[in-house]
C-alpha cells in the first residue's frame, strides 16, 4: 500500500521519522543532524526525513542544488536561503529519480525545465509540495515549494495596524470593483487575497477562483487551474467563470490585456474581483495596467483599491533586546514618521526604544536574530478624486504624491511604525523596502 501511494504521488511519512523530527530537530542544526542519519541509508527514507524536517520547521522551500563536485540542501526560512548539508552526486541523482516520480515528471528528460506536484499525509493533514527542475551546468537544480494549509491564514491573523484592518474589511464586503495586490514573488500576495476569501466566506455568495497552479484547497471555494498547454488560460477561464453567477472571483495573476479587460468588466457588471499584479509599490498599479493596454477609463471606473505588499522578518522574542536608539536613528523616526494621519496610532517618538537582534542568535530563531514573519503593506484607495487623476494617463510619481497626500502610509513608514513599537529592525527594513527620495541613510549600530 505504501509503495502504491508513491507511485500514485502521494507519500505518507514513516510513523519512526515523524517521531525522531518532532523530538530531535528543533532547530537547523537539529534538521541537519538528521538528515546526516539517513544519508548513508534508504532513499525514500532520506526523503521523508527532507520533508518533514522542512515541515517542522516551517519552511518555505527546499533547493536541491547539483554542484561540480557535490551537491547542495539549502532551505528557505522566515524568506532567507540557508545552507543545510553537502551530499555525493550520487545520493543527489537517488533524490533526483525519486523526486521526478512522485512528481510524474518525465525521467528521460534532463534538458528541459519541468514542473509537477505531489502532497505528503501527515497526521490526517494533506500538505501539497510544488517541484520544479531547471536544467544547470552540473544535472537538474530541484525547488519544492511546501504548501502547507497551517499556514494559511485570517484576516485577522495578518498582523495589520487598525487603520489597514478596517480599510480591508470595508473595501472586500462591498458588492463589486477590483482590488489588486502587487508585489514581488514571495511577498506573501496569495495568503492575503486567501485572508480576504477566508474573512468574506458564508453560505449566501458564490465565490470561484482561478489559479496557476491551485496553492491551497479552500472548503466551500470553487477553485479551478489553468492548463495553458490545453488551451485554457487565464482569459478562456475567466469568460466561463463569469457565467457560473459568482459574487466573488479571484484571478491568480493578471498577466495580459484579455485577462486584465475581462476582470474589469466584472468588477463593473457587479462582481467582486480580487487578483495580483508585479509591481514594486501601490501606485506603480495603475501605469502596470496601462502597460498592458488597458483604458485608463476603464481602471478609473474599475479598479477600487490598490495594495503593495512585502514580508518583513520579525525579531525574536528569545534573544533580542530593546535599547535606546542612536541619535540617527532618533531622527529618522522621527523625519519619516511626521505629518502621518490622526488615525495612526503612535508610541511617543521621545520615549521609544529599538530592537536589537543578539548576534549570532539563538536555537528558538535558528540562530538569525529573528523569527516570524509579518506583512508590511501600503494601500490606496480609488475615490472620486483620484478617478479622475488616473483619466489623465499619470506617471507613477504624481499617483504616488495623490495617494500620500490623501492619507496613504507607504511601506517604508510601516516599516518605521514596526521599528518604533520593538517588531523589527532598521537593517530589517532597509532590506526588504527599495530605498527611495523618503528615506535617510542609517549608519548600522553597534548590536
Amino acid at each position: 500500500m505504501e509503495d502504491a501511494k508513491r507511485l500514485l504521488g502521494s507519500i505518507t511519512i514513516s510513523p519512526k521519522i515523524i517521531e525522531e523530527v518532532k523530538a530531535e530537530v528543533k532547530d537547523i542544526i537539529g534538521y541537519k543532524t538528521k538528515i546526516q542519519e539517513y544519508l548513508a541509508g534508504n532513499v525514500t527514507e532520506l526523503l521523508d526525513a527532507i520533508l518533514f524536517g522542512a515541515i517542522n520547521l516551517n519552511t518555505s522551500d527546499v533547493h536541491i542544488e547539483p554542484q561540480e563536485d557535490e551537491a547542495r540542501l539549502r532551505i528557505r526560512l522566515d524568506g532567507i536561503l540557508q545552507d543545510v548539508v553537502f551530499f555525493d552526486h550520487n545520493t543527489y541523482h537517488h533524490l533526483l529519480s525519486r523526486l521526478k516520480l512522485l512528481s510524474k515528471l518525465k525521467l528521460n528528460i534532463t534538458d528541459k525545465p519541468q514542473d509537477g506536484r505531489f502532497s505528503i499525509e501527515v497526521e490526517d493533514l494533506l500538505i501539497e509540495i510544488r517541484n520544479s527542475s531547471l536544467p544547470s551546468e552540473y544535472g537538474e537544480s530541484i525547488v519544492m515549494r511546501i504548501l502547507n494549509p497551517k499556514s494559511l491564514i485570517s484576516l485577522d491573523d495578518l498582523g495589520l495596524r487598525e487603520d489597514l484592518y478596517e480599510t480591508f474589511k470595508k473595501e472586500i464586503e462591498k458588492p463589486n470593483g477590483m482590488i489588486i495586490v502587487t508585489g514581488p514573488t514571495g511577498s506573501g500576495k496569495t495568503t492575503t487575497l486567501y485572508g480576504f476569501l477566508k474573512k468574506i466566506q458564508n453560505p449566501e455568495i458564490k465565490i470561484i477562483t482561478i489559479e496557476d497552479p491551485i496553492e491551497y484547497h479552500l472548503k466551500g471555494v470553487s477553485q479551478t487551474q489553468v492548463a495553458p498547454d490545453k488551451g485554457y488560460d487565464f482569459s478562456d477561464g475567466l469568460r466561463s467563470i463569469v457565467r457560473q453567477d459568482p459574487d466573488v472571483i479571484l484571478v491568480g495573476e493578471i498577466r495580459d490585456l484579455e485577462t486584465a479587460k475581462i476582470a474589469l468588466q466584472a468588477a463593473l457588471t457587479g462582481h467582486l474581483v480580487l487578483s495580483t499584479l508585479h509591481t514594486n509599490d501601490a501606485a506603480g498599479t495603475i501605469p502596470r495596467l496601462v502597460d498592458l493596454g488597458v483604458e485608463p477609463s476603464s481602471i478609473a471606473s474599475g479598479l477600487k483599491m490598490a495594495v503593495a505588499q512585502r514580508l518583513l522578518r520579525k525579531v525574536c522574542k528569545e534573544c533580542s533586546t530593546l535599547a535606546e536608539p542612536t541619535k540617527i536613528e532618533s531622527a529618522e523616526l522621527k523625519k519619516g514618521l511626521k505629518n502621518l494621519p490622526i488615525k495612526i496610532k503612535l508610541p511617543d517618538l521621545d520615549k521609544v526604544k529599538v530592537a536589537r537582534i543578539k548576534e549570532g542568535g539563538c536555537p528558538a530563531c535558528n540562530f538569525t536574530g529573528y523569527r516570524g514573519r509579518q506583512g508590511l503593506f501600503e494601500a490606496f484607495l480609488v475615490d472620486s478624486e483620484m478617478e479622475r487623476f488616473i483619466l489623465t494617463n499619470p506617471p507613477v510619481s504624481l499617483i504616488r504624491e495623490l495617494a500620500i497626500k490623501k492619507g496613504m502610509v507607504t511601506m517604508y513608514q510601516s516599516g518605521l511604525i514596526d521599528i518604533a513599537l520593538g517588531k523589527t529592525t532598521f537593517e530589517e527594513v532597509a532590506r526588504v523596502v527599495e530605498a527611495d527620495e523618503e528615506k535617510s541613510e542609517i549608519e548600522e549600530p553597534n548590536k
